[in-house]
């Protein structure tokens, strides 16, 4: 007879993890460029869907099999759960192991993102589904040698997260860095994502599914034990994030002379992986350390990874799953309350923990090297420089923009026959009025005003009031003898120093040029640098499409 309680616990805690793919797509789509972000959403939802089915098949029999030498589970095809935890239905159960299979399974999409094949991403990402991860879970969570040592990884800081953050590794050095990532000194050059927005969301959302994610993994919810045991789950699993997230604020701050937004967003996913393999087994006091720690790991590992290895990726897979999961899971040896180093407990314990940690990169290191080469090898694992250039969005599947409606591009191709007909149409012909001067001594000038955007609106309304009733406004980027300030992306200079601006063009006739000017500089003039510049420039003719009215006709109101 099962328990209501656990079952609908476990259930809620796989729906949380489940939504943890969204997390993952968000910051991967983020923290890369907009040319690739379909391609990105495309594999985190495949990684599901193809891993899913591929576990069911026959992964989850290789990790929770009758265990063979303490190796490997002996493979059942189409698991149904049965047998493996007696105080849950089976299929409770695999649906729970599925979505972590899944969580290890999308690591490897954003440190290979932007230059990988789709065709070989998917054929990675059955392979680590169906064997590479089930083999060294077994170890771990299905009775093998590890876990008959002693061996702690509750949540999966190894089993799950430094499994994926080592295939990324891998995955990102035989692949080799993106176009323009590297100078030929071989210094690391800034390629921002195109949307922290995005990268912030997804951060929040995997924050939010962690507390499905370790706290779930009680798979339980009853007796007093079990529940107090739940809620210092989520005490530990805050801290650890919280904590990461604000030192790595205050080293980057320090490092960088500002806070750098998305080092401090991998440094909260940071915390929270080191804390996952010990968050049942630490104080909160020791999650606040963990965290700590992991924010130093962080911030230092991707630099290292970045500038020293100089192996390209772009959203800090590998030091927040690889190296945090690995820091995370030997830290339990420390921090433990029941037999942690710092709690009287000797060595035993953490060389019980490193001899895990060692043991399984060491199996991830030598499969995945061996499979990737053969991906390589076959079908190839990067796609060509020019579809790189152009974007795997249209290169690999169609999509001329993930952001069509904020980016309308008019394909000729599909509307020659809607332009022909435009064509056909009669155009009115009217060159000037009968009565408007005639236009050989009507100068038209084009003024351009480039400064900062805070001055637009005490800009808008001096142009106003002189009576300019029309503008064309742009937000561009520039700078000028000053060249901008230095910035820092992820702990590298960034090469081009643009500095956000307005654009404001105004065509004049009637007003003079000169009282436009003087209005502007009023405006603008603070005596500082970045106060702006005023182009003037000598307008030959201007034509009103609706009308046909041309030069001095063309600039009135109707």
């Amino acid at each position: 007879m099962f328990n209501s309680v656990d079952v609908i616990w476990t259930l809620i805690a796989a729906a949380l993890v489940f939504f943890m793919q969204a997390g993952f797509a968000m910051v991967e789509t983020g923290f890369t460029r907009a040319k690739n972000a379909g391609n990105i959403i495309m594999k985190n939802l495949m990684d599901f869907a193809l891993g899913s089915l591929v576990f069911w098949f026959i992964g989850f029999g290789i990790m929770f099999g009758t265990s063979k030498f303490g190796i490997i589970g002996l493979p059942s095809f189409f698991a149904t759960g049965d047998g493996v935890n007696e105080a849950l239905p089976g299929s409770v159960f695999l649906i729970f192991q599925t979505v972590f299979c899944a969580t290890a399974a999308t690591i490897v999409s954003g440190a290979m993102a932007e230059r990988t094949k789709f065709i070989s991403y998917c054929i990675y990402s059955v392979i680590i589904s169906v064997f590479v991860y089930p083999v060294s879970g077994h170890w771990i969570w299905g009775g093998g040698w590890l876990s008959e040592l002693g061996f702690h990884d509750f949540a999966g800081s190894t089993a799950v997260h430094m499994v994926g953050g080592l295939a990324a590794l891998i995955g990102a050095k035989i692949l080799g860095p993106r176009i323009g990532k590297y100078d030929k000194n071989g210094k690391p050059k800034a390629i921002p994502g195109h949307s922290l927005t995005l990268g912030a969301l997804g951060v929040f959302i995997l924050w939010f599914g962690w507390f499905g994610f370790n706290p779930g993994s009680t798979v339980s919810a009853t007796g007093d034990g079990t529940l107090t045991s739940m809620g210092n789950i989520f005490i530990t699993t805050n801290l650890a994030a919280a904590s990461a997230a604000t030192v790595a604020m205050i080293i980057t701050w320090l490092r960088y002379k500002k806070p750098d937004v998305s080092m401090t967003l991998n440094a909260a996913l940071g915390g929270l992986v080191a804390i996952t393999a010990g968050c049942d087994a630490v104080s909160a006091k020791g999650a606040v350390v963990i965290g700590i720690i992991a924010a130093f790991v962080l911030v230092f590992g991707i630099e290292f990874i970045d500038k020293v290895a100089k192996i390209d990726d772009p959203v800090g897979a590998i030091g927040v799953h690889g190296l945090c999961g690995a820091t995370g899971t030997l830290l339990v040896g420390i921090f433990a309350t029941d037999g942690g180093l710092l709690y009287g407990g000797g060595f035993n314990y953490l060389g019980i923990q490193l001899l895990g940690v060692v043991s399984v990169a060491a199996w991830v290191t030598v499969t995945m090297v061996i499979f990737f080469t053969i991906i390589n090898k076959t079908v190839g694992l990067r796609v060509s420089r020019e579809e790189e250039i152009a974007g795997l969005d249209i290169e690999e599947h169609g999509l001329v923009s993930s952001y069509a409606d904020f980016m309308p591009i008019l394909s000729i191709s599909e509307n020659t026959d809607e332009a022909a007909v435009t064509i056909d149409k009669a155009v009115p012909v009217i060159h000037k009025k009968s009565d408007s001067p005639v236009g050989s001594d009507v100068k038209i000038t084009k003024i351009e005003i480039v400064t900062k955007q805070t001055k637009f609106e005490a800009l808008k309304e001096a142009m106003n009031s002189i009576g300019v009733t029309g503008m064309t406004v742009s937000n561009v980027l520039g700078c000028g003898m000053q060249k901008g300030g230095t910035e820092y992306y992820r702990g590298v200079e960034m090469e081009i120093k643009l500095l956000p601006k307005i654009r404001v063009e105004i065509v004049v006739c009637k007003i003079p040029v000169l009282t436009v000017i003087n209005t502007a500089k009023k405006v603008l003039y603070t005596g500082n640098i970045g106060d702006g510049k005023i182009f003037v420039y000598d307008v030959e003719n201007v034509l009103k499409v609706r009308t046909g009215e041309e030069g001095y006709d063309a600039l009135q109101d109707d």
